[in-house]
Formats: structure tokens, C-alpha cells, sequence
């Protein structure tokens, strides 16, 4: 069992790895293991410090049963214990995150990165027995919140997190975009039980009121970008983190559309082959083409530069 402490840095949100005919309503078996073990393997070797799969980026809502394993096994297989691995099993049946974690618990995981029922807004009450619950039939699991309030349909409260912090288990979330003020309350209601990672863009100044990490979809187009930053963060190098930010938002190039998600610009860049948009998200604008390749550009831009003081910064350590 892990504990808050064995967990920071830079979480990579893993995709799904998609085959080509990942498109077709009739396709049964669309992960490209083979693709997923390179760009996993990569992205440990290039530093990365912690890998979730299968939330929002990952298609949790968008894989049969069989691929759900099929990812499972893969990245297990490939992780191989160097750095922490969670396995997204958010459902909006409470009854399938069983199964789920039923088959992962038989795993070399380290646990599950874990969201609330979906479908409907849950009460905060329920929210709090469902992961009780989990927590209490999987004590070898370690659980990462997976805390999604746009997707959900639910935010966590941070009062919640009086009863969540003594489940032993629940040592970690995945948090998205709290207020200053809320975030500062959670970490006096979690005082270090909870690691908690925020989105990349907050890291700065964030890492200072508690932040463990941050988590990034954009890694899977080439690390360096939020490996110098995390770098920058951990010296207290402010001001130069603040620029690694504001450079990582213009690569953004605007918000994503709901169905574009950050997929499309890793299709377009040439770290990994993440494959595919999985039906039904097949049809796409030119803008919105056109957009997915120029935020690939702007990021591949941002890897020449970066790598070399991530790759200067690692000899350092090393020294």
C-alpha cells in the first residue's frame, strides 16, 4: 500500500489507445496495446511521475468490457511497478466500479483513480457512503478521488473531506479548478493525508498552499513542457513557472468543444500514437482540425525547447 506522501509530481492522464477502426460502431476491440506499451514506456523514461488511466481522457465512458481489461492488463504489464499506476474505474453504475476493481484489485496496480456514480447528481451524503463503501470492500487498493465536477455533475464539497480523510485508503485526488480559499480549507481538513493534484496550469501557486502535483492530458504529446515546470516549482523559481504556464495556455489555442476534448492534438503531434477519436466522436469541422493541429505545433514547438533543460536538469539530480 501506498500512502499521500509516495505521491506528487506530474500525473499523466493516459488515453485510451485507439486502433485505427476505433471509428466503426461495430468494432469490439479497439486498443492498440501495442501503441499504448511504446508511449508508456516512453513517458516513464522521460520522467513522468505518476499514470492514471481510463478517466475522461482515457474514454472510461466509452469502452466495452473486454478493453477495459485489455487496457488494464497492458498498462500494467508495462509500468511494472516504476512509477505508481491507477486504474480509472468511474462507472455511473456503482455495481460496475465493483467489478472493475474486482478484476483490478488481482492486479500489480496500485489502485483506482475513482469518480462518483454519474448519471444523476448525487447527494453529498451518498457521495460519502459510495467511497466508505469502496474503501471499506477494497482496503489493498489504494483510491485517488477522481473529482470531475463538470462531467460528474458533482462537486465534492470540501466539508466532505472531514469524513473522506479516515478512510486510510483514499490517500489521493485528482482534483479540478477549486478557488484559492477552498483549496487552502482542504489542506487544513486533509493536513497531508490527502496528496492532492491540480490542473498543470495551477500548479504555480498552488504547489504552495499544498499542491502535491498537477495532472496533464498534454503529456502524451511530449513531456518536458510540465516536467520543467515541475521542476521550476519544486526551486521556487516562480516567475519563470509563471511563464512555463502562461506559454502552456496559449498552446491551448482556445477551449475544447465538448466531443474534441485533447485528443485530436496529440493525433497530430509525434511523441506517441494515441490513435483515433472513438465513435461517436468522428466528425469534425475544419476550425476545429485546423485548431488541433496548430495547439500540436505550438507543443512540439515547446518540446525542442524544454528537453534540453529537463534533460540538463536530470544530470543535475544525478550529479
Amino acid at each position: 500500500m501506498l500512502t499521500a506522501k509516495d505521491l506528487g509530481g506530474v500525473m499523466g492522464m493516459m488515453p485510451a489507445f485507439a486502433t485505427d477502426d476505433a471509428v466503426d460502431i461495430n468494432a469490439t476491440q479497439t486498443v492498440a496495446v501495442d501503441n499504448l506499451a511504446e508511449g508508456v514506456d516512453r513517458i516513464i523514461e522521460d520522467g513522468i511521475d505518476v499514470i492514471s488511466t481510463t478517466g475522461t481522457y482515457g474514454e472510461c465512458y466509452n469502452l466495452l468490457w473486454e478493453e477495459f481489461r485489455t487496457i488494464t492488463t497492458a498498462a500494467v504489464d508495462t509500468v511494472r511497478k516504476r512509477v505508481p499506476l491507477f486504474i480509472g474505474v468511474t462507472s455511473p453504475n456503482p455495481r460496475e466500479v465493483v467489478q472493475k476493481m474486482n478484476f483490478v484489485k488481482d492486479t500489480a496496480a496500485d489502485g483506482v483513480l475513482l469518480g462518483v456514480p454519474y448519471y444523476e447528481t448525487l447527494p453529498v451524503d451518498d457521495a460519502i457512503r459510495f467511497y466508505h463503501d469502496i474503501a471499506d470492500l477494497f482496503p489493498t487498493l489504494n483510491i485517488l478521488i477522481y473529482h470531475n465536477p463538470g462531467n460528474h455533475k458533482f462537486t465534492l464539497p470540501v466539508g466532505a473531506f472531514r469524513e473522506l480523510v479516515k478512510k486510510p485508503g483514499i490517500i489521493g485526488m485528482k482534483d479540478s479548478h477549486r478557488t484559492t480559499s477552498a483549496f487552502m480549507n482542504l489542506q487544513r481538513i486533509t493536513q497531508g493525508r490527502i496528496s492532492v493534484f491540480v490542473n498543470q496550469t495551477q500548479f504555480h501557486p498552488y504547489h504552495g498552499m499544498g499542491a502535491a502535483g498537477c495532472w496533464s492530458t498534454e503529456v502524451w504529446m511530449g513531456p518536458w513542457p510540465i516536467l520543467h515546470l515541475r521542476n521550476l516549482v519544486r526551486r521556487g523559481e516562480n516567475d519563470k513557472a509563471a511563464e512555463v504556464i502562461a506559454d502552456i495556455m496559449t498552446a491551448s489555442q482556445g477551449k475544447p468543444v465538448p466531443g474534441e476534448g485533447f485528443k485530436r492534438p496529440a493525433e497530430y503531434a509525434d511523441y506517441c500514437k494515441v490513435g483515433p477519436t472513438r465513435v461517436p466522436f468522428v466528425n469534425f469541422p475544419d476550425v476545429q482540425i485546423d485548431r488541433a493541429k496548430k495547439r500540436a505545433a505550438h507543443w512540439m514547438e515547446m518540446n525542442e525547447r524544454y528537453r534540453p533543460l529537463v534533460e540538463a536538469e536530470n544530470g543535475r539530480s544525478a550529479a
